[in-house]
């Protein structure tokens, strides 16, 4: 009775969100909307290479470095001065090529940032080195080594950081993939096979049982259950018949139907929610790195400090201090440790999350989650578990509850129905003896029957009833069903012999984890909501039961979207969590989204954050690591931000009158030491139990 429309595997892609590749003639750190068309796997794997490349010509750099070799105590033979000024010429050139780029970007776009400040830094170091291999600079301005040690570590920070945010697929491509590859085309009496594309308005087209809506329809001929939970997000078939709108990528589960197309292309409802995807994606507001920011200050605050150093000095008539100086102060101010104080927090903290069931696809979106204060949960399939389930059992006087589940079941038993497997389920967790049944036989909007110990034993709805010329219970208490009903539950009625025996209360049952994920986020002070397409009745049942603060029932598929704003209107930052592809342009309108990874491909294409499992307690896991990481970050980054406040000052000669001026030796040193607390720091997140069941328990 039920076929399940498969789903195209997942597409793996990564988006570097800090660098273009580097290969290319500049370097873009821009942020990227969320959920890129373009497979930028390339680019990890070019940053990686060139890594390696600088990493294997460093080594050399530094090692025939004078300064290096003095201040190790070792002296470069005659031979091997060269060596480091042509290596260094090189990784200058070539490894340094994605920074400059990206510092001239910046520099054109009059926004300083990380990229320029590495450019300052590297480009100096080159300038003066050549100057001091050449004579015309002091030999305490030789930087060869440390221009070496500044490209490999910044390659490699921005090598971990998009290694990192490895993103699934295309949003796009993945509603595209709802749509069957061939449609079948009514011509002259006969049938061709065409694609979806080729299709043109009041076309007619067959859809087998089983088989996926090419385009938007009016059914002319026949009638079906339809599934349309990628569309919908909503569990249970819709009975479609004669007459009745279908949607394109919905599926027609148990039977066959004839439709005359009515919308194509852009026109369809799957384009339309495809063009919402596009338009949140491309219209969410992106903050700006807080490493670029911190960059940006740090860039105006060694170009102020290098030009007032330069004038003292050349005020105090000492001109080769001055240059020596400022020179100093340019190449310190960029620091090892700023370009690695986010990547390597980042990278912690994704691996982390993935050990604890969450995949980070966009790190903005990781870092905005401490400051949600709304989470907005779909219903079906997310807090609930997206099929039905047997909750309640009425039987007429002389029969049990059990024997009514036992004889469902075993009526059942041949049906593929989602209902049906949820009546055979209840009686295996009954722990019930089914027996066997003959001569099945289902009725598409009826039901089932078969025969079960000799009688016949029949299963459905309210037309299964009216076709027996049925009261519900036979003329027995009503109430119970009476109250089902105003629940929004589904009622199946059991038939003996043509006479009602009981009946069964089957619902999208609630996840058991949900409750515990509402008060989890309740004890961090954030605001539980719910959307769903059901009725009014069904999501009053599931907010009581959950202890949910506000729902928002019968929202259609299109308004979803509409409802985030809403909430942001109000002034919330609102994350939303859903499965659905009615869900995605909702997931990519939020400051957050989180997609169930159970859920669809287009769904989890539309998150910044997939929840590997269906367990809602990781929302809380994905609170508590936003909390961390930004944690960590802040400490980074006022460690390496820091050391510049301290150590460019010093640089520049500030206590130049007390008899202190600071080598670049032990500039350099400091640097190195700084990257080293910054490691340090960011690997104590890999304390963090982000276990579903640990976060939600330590919550508050």
């Amino acid at each position: 009775m039920h076929a399940s429309p498969s789903r195209s595997p997942r597409r793996q892609a990564a988006e570097p969100m800090h660098a273009q590749e580097p290969d290319a003639g500049h370097a873009d750190h821009a942020d990227h909307p969320k959920g890129g068309h373009h497979d930028h796997s390339d680019h990890v794997r070019q940053y990686g290479r060139l890594f390696w490349i600088m990493l294997a010509l460093g080594i050399p750099t530094v090692a025939f470095s004078p300064m290096f070799a003095m201040l190790l105590g070792y002296e470069v033979p005659g031979w091997g001065l060269w060596v480091a000024p042509a290596l260094g010429t090189v990784m200058y050139l070539w490894g340094g090529r994605p920074f400059l780029g990206g510092g001239w970007d910046e520099l054109r776009s009059r926004q300083p940032g990380m990229m320029l400040l590495i450019s300052l830094g590297i480009t100096v170091a080159f300038l003066a080195s050549w100057g001091s291999t050449l004579g015309l600079l002091g030999h305490e301005l030789e930087f060869w080594w440390e221009l070496a040690l500044l490209v490999v570590i910044m390659l490699l920070g921005h090598w971990v950081e998009m290694r990192s945010l490895a993103q699934t697929g295309s949003a796009l491509d993945s509603l595209a993939s709802l749509l069957p590859d061939q449609a079948e085309r009514v011509v002259d009496g006969g049938v061709e096979t065409v694609e979806p594309g080729e299709l043109l308005v009041d076309d007619e087209v067959i859809v087998r049982p089983g088989g996926n809506i090419p385009a938007d329809g009016v059914i002319t001929q026949g009638s079906a259950s339809m599934d349309e939970s990628m569309i919908t997000g909503e569990s249970s078939t819709v009975r479609r018949g004669e007459g009745d709108q279908v949607v394109a990528g919905t599926v027609a589960t148990d039977s066959g139907v004839r439709i005359r197309v009515t919308a194509v292309g852009d026109d369809t409802t799957l384009a339309g929610i495809r063009r919402l995807v596009a338009e949140a994606q491309n219209s969410s507001s992106r903050a700006q790195r807080i490493a670029d920011r911190t960059a940006g200050w740090l860039f105006w605050y060694a170009l102020g400090v290098a030009a007032v150093t330069a004038v003292s000095w050349q005020l105090l008539g000492n001109s080769e201090q001055a240059v020596a100086r400022a020179v100093t102060v340019l190449v310190i101010a960029c620091p090892h440790a700023l370009g690695l104080a986010i990547p390597l927090v980042v990278s912690i903290a994704t691996e982390r999350a993935a050990r604890g069931g969450v995949l980070i696809t966009d790190r903005l979106a990781l870092e905005g989650m401490r400051t949600v204060d709304v989470v907005l949960f779909d219903k079906t399939g997310t807090l609930t578990k997206g099929a039905p389930a047997v909750t309640g059992v009425e039987a007429v006087p002389g029969w049990t509850h059990d024997e009514v589940v036992r004889l469902a079941a075993a009526a059942e038993s041949d049906s593929e129905h989602p209902l049906a497997r949820a009546i055979v389920a209840s009686a295996g967790d009954l722990e019930l003896e089914v027996p066997d049944a003959a001569d099945f036989a289902s009725s598409p909007a009826v039901g089932v029957e078969a025969r079960v110990d000799g009688r016949l034993v029949q299963v459905g709805g309210p037309y299964l009833l009216e076709q027996e010329g049925l009261t519900e219970l036979g003329g027995g208490d009503e109430s119970t069903v009476e109250a089902w009903r105003a629940e929004g539950a589904t009622i199946l009625h059991v038939l003996v012999d043509r006479s009602v025996v009981g009946a069964l209360k089957l619902v999208d049952a609630v996840r058991p984890e949900s409750a515990i994920a509402v008060a989890g986020l309740h004890e961090r002070g954030v605001q539980v909501q719910m959307i769903t397409g059901d009725a009014e009745a069904v999501a009053a049942s599931v907010a009581a039961e959950l202890g949910i603060d506000r729902f928002f029932a019968g929202v259609r598929p299109e308004d979803k979207a509409s409802t985030v704003r809403q909430l942001q209107e109000e002034g919330r930052r609102v994350a939303m969590v859903g499965d659905g592809v009615n869900d995605a342009p909702a997931l990519a309108q939020a400051d957050v989204g989180i997609a169930i990874g159970a859920g669809t491909d287009v769904a989890i294409a539309s998150a910044g954050v997939v929840l590997a499992s269906d367990d809602p307690r990781s929302v809380v896991s994905v609170a508590a690591l936003s909390d961390a990481t930004y944690r960590k970050m802040v400490q980074n980054l006022w460690w390496a931000g820091g050391y510049n406040l301290v150590s460019v000052p010093l640089a520049a000669g500030v206590l130049a009158p007390v008899g202190i001026i600071m080598p670049m030796s032990v500039g350099a040193i400091l640097m190195s030491l700084s990257t080293v607390v910054v490691a340090v720091n960011a690997q104590l997140l890999r304390r963090l139990d982000l276990a579903p069941e640990a976060s939600a328990s330590n919550a508050g």
